[in-house]
């Protein structure tokens, strides 16, 4: 694992696609008028890509880890939402569980990175 740069960890790339994903499919305008939960999942995509980054360039493993986690965090914020947007139906079910999905896979390459710098 040795990484020149945030945008090569598998989890930044694939929350990314995500954070694209979900613009294209949910847009500018949101949730219709339900805009504080769209909001939330925006910002919840969002922060997973952006402590990646934030991390990486914290100066130590130890560092990097801490905000991996937040990183992780930000994927179960997001799975929930996800799940409220359903409940809402913002989201059909079939889009709202593939998200979910890859917020799983994330959270998992999250975990794995986490543990090796912990070892």
């Amino acid at each position: 694992m040795a990484w020149k740069s945030f945008t090569e960890i598998e989890a930044w790339q694939s929350a990314r696609k995500l954070n694209r994903l979900f613009w294209e499919n949910c847009g500018p305008s949101g949730f219709g008028r339900d805009f504080a939960l769209f909001d939330q999942l925006n910002r919840s995509l969002g922060s997973i890509m952006d402590n990646i980054a934030e991390g990486f360039d914290g100066g130590s493993n130890k560092e990097f880890a801490k905000f991996l986690t937040y990183s992780q965090r930000s994927c179960s914020e997001a799975i929930s939402q996800l799940h409220r947007a359903e409940d809402r139906q913002h989201l059909n079910s079939d889009l709202a569980s593939e998200w979910r999905s890859h917020l799983d896979e994330i959270h998992r390459i999250i975990g794995g990175i986490i543990r090796h710098l912990r070892s």
